[in-house]
């Protein structure tokens, strides 16, 4: 039996943009999966639906950290054709503290004054909900988001929905920026027991791993509950909130919006999702689910 086809590497900006084009000039469809941190299963699930809808020869890069794990995990998929690791994907300042994080250092922080200037911002989508707390984090994630686009001229590209609010904030991106890429958005995938998967859950003591359990149960209580006429967007807020803080969870947020806008409800009476991030031990967890009242 053969040996599972390892992926081509590329780390520089021109070769990948080269290499994508190649793909295309030969009539194939490229399709990428931004990742980040350590792939698992939910990763690899972005893999199989950018190579579904690469049709039968997909093209695939992705940008995965963990390295060599990274490797072996995606030859195993025997679809992905290339990987893009570059080490110089946003400009960086030339003090200690560009050089010490190795990321974007903007140039209002940069006494050099040679950071990163450029940000993508879609206003609205990215406040709320994870972007209360982290205020800046969707202006970085546009950011490398529409510079990997740029570079790698993607036909395709997935984003998993367990990331509800970036995977919106990039389908509005692509829209109001006219990039000429579909995006996929691709379900969540859980454990077995309904946990849904995360690189994070590796950090989670057995207990906490338990009682990180009522995130998903909780919810799709609520959409059971919302099928059968529950509907008062307070109530199940408060339910959730109940249930979490009980199982020693603590919360940070818990909001019901319309699924595209993000727009918060008070009655479930079209298509929502009810989105939810709490922190169990020192890990934070994130999770969705949507629910159609019409359907």
């Amino acid at each position: 039996m053969a040996a599972p086809r390892e992926p081509e590497v590329i780390r520089d900006k021109a070769a990948m943009r080269a290499w994508s084009r190649r793909r295309r000039a030969e009539g194939k469809t490229v399709a990428v999966v931004p990742t980040m941190g350590y792939l698992h299963q939910g990763h690899l699930s972005l893999i199989s639906a950018a190579a579904a809808a690469a049709s039968a020869d997909p093209n695939l890069a992705t940008y995965p950290s963990d390295f060599a794990g990274n490797l072996r995990k995606l030859a195993s998929t025997g679809v992905v054709d290339a990987v893009f690791n570059p080490p110089d994907l946003y400009v960086r300042g030339a003090g200690r503290r560009g050089a010490a994080s190795g990321g974007a250092i903007s140039c209002l922080e940069e006494a050099a004054g040679d950071g990163h200037e450029t940000w993508v911002r879609v206003e609205r989508l990215e406040k709320g909900m994870c972007g209360a707390s982290r205020p800046v984090f969707f202006r970085g994630v546009a950011t490398i988001v529409s510079k990997l686009f740029n570079i790698i001229e993607p036909d395709v590209a997935v984003f998993g929905k367990k990331d509800y609010q970036q995977w919106r904030v990039i389908c509005r991106m692509v829209r109001d920026l006219d990039f000429a890429i579909e995006i996929i958005g691709s379900e969540i995938v859980r454990e077995a027991d309904g946990l849904a998967m995360s690189s994070r859950n590796v950090h989670l003591s057995r207990e906490e791993r338990e009682k990180a359990l009522s995130i998903s149960r909780s919810l799709v209580d609520a959409r059971t509950g919302a099928l059968k006429g529950n509907t008062d967007c307070k109530q199940i807020k408060n339910k959730i909130v109940q249930t979490l803080t009980e199982t020693g969870g603590q919360v940070d947020y818990v909001e019901i919006v319309e699924q595209e806008s993000l727009v918060p409800v008070e009655q479930i009476d079209g298509p929502v999702v009810i989105c939810v991030a709490a922190w169990f031990g020192k890990v934070r967890l994130i999770d969705n689910i949507e629910i159609d009242t019409r359907s």
